[in-house]
């Protein structure tokens, strides 16, 4: 591992692939062959999936060459190891599109870390079932799509958020505590790019005002689950968990917003983790390389 080299261009490479012996080697080999420098390897072996997880990050020096380019010279690389792989732009942000409904904690938390510039990524809007936040995306300068749904309005509904996703050419779609649920088939289209994010009650406290039913059996942690989604509601590959410590001075209404700070700062390292190319996946589970 080696210092960033002043200009050129910087990408990120990751894959995954069966283990076996020259993975990094060859790897390495393609990076010297083509000039690069490398600024941060990280790498995991599987042994109960006989998998290899790799993401590299490194540099080209001026005046570097294209990502096609390296594109199609890394093609052979990955075709000799079985490799599934994706070479990214570092400096390419990824466009990624918000979904609430009526809870606003993650939405104002992702919102305001996008305007600071710590959170990586290109927002192309703000989706909503309700009109609660409209004001609220305006002052941020960014596209508000009202979307209602109900259930006989569901499949034109959902028909006209794929078209947003489309039209903006999203590629990442975080659901910021929207309380729909998606049909199959949207699931299905967005595999691997969209997050939700839940309290981590599940499946002991069900339905509504799950604090409150958590508050009343006196519990100890109150947490949050990051996760991609899947068809199977609430049971995508996990991404990232936080918890905080309660006790039983905490009232149901103080675990509600001690549950929503954790929300969002689960969410908020979940997604720059996924813009940073460091979440692969590995089955039903993921491989976080931080």
């Amino acid at each position: 591992m080696s210092a960033p080299s002043q200009g050129g261009l910087e990408y990120i490479l990751t894959l995954s692939c069966p283990d076996k012996p020259g993975i990094v080697y060859a790897v390495s080999s393609f990076l010297v062959q083509h000039s690069a420098n490398i600024i941060d390897s990280q790498q995991y072996g599987d042994a109960d999936e006989g998998r290899f997880f790799m993401r590299v990050h490194f540099s080209v020096p001026p005046p570097g060459l294209p990502l096609a380019d390296l594109e199609r010279d890394f093609t052979w690389v990955a075709e000799s190891c079985h490799m599934s792989w994706r070479l990214h732009d570092k400096s390419a942000r990824i466009k990624t599109l918000l979904m609430v409904s009526k809870l606003g904690h993650c939405l104002n938390d992702l919102l305001f870390r996008w305007q600071a510039g710590s959170l990586p990524v290109d927002l192309t809007g703000v989706v909503s079932n309700h009109a609660d936040f409209r004001d609220l995306t305006a002052s941020y300068k960014l596209p508000f799509h009202h979307i209602p749904v109900t259930a006989a309005t569901k499949p034109a509904a959902e028909a006209e958020l794929m078209s947003v996703i489309d039209q903006t050419r999203t590629e990442l779609i975080v659901l910021a505590r929207y309380m729909q649920v998606l049909s199959s088939d949207v699931c299905k289209r967005v595999e691997g790019r969209m997050i939700n994010i839940h309290h981590s009650f599940l499946p002991s406290f069900k339905g509504a005002k799950p604090y409150h039913q958590a508050q009343a059996k006196g519990v100890k942690l109150v947490g949050a689950t990051a996760h991609y989604v899947t068809p199977d509601l609430d049971e995508g590959p996990i991404i990232e968990q936080g918890i905080m410590r309660v006790d039983h001075r905490f009232s149901a209404p103080r675990l509600v917003e001690a549950g929503r700070d954790v929300e969002a700062q689960v969410l908020s390292r979940a997604v720059t983790w996924h813009a940073e190319h460091r979440v692969l996946l590995n089955g039903n589970r993921t491989v976080v390389f931080q």
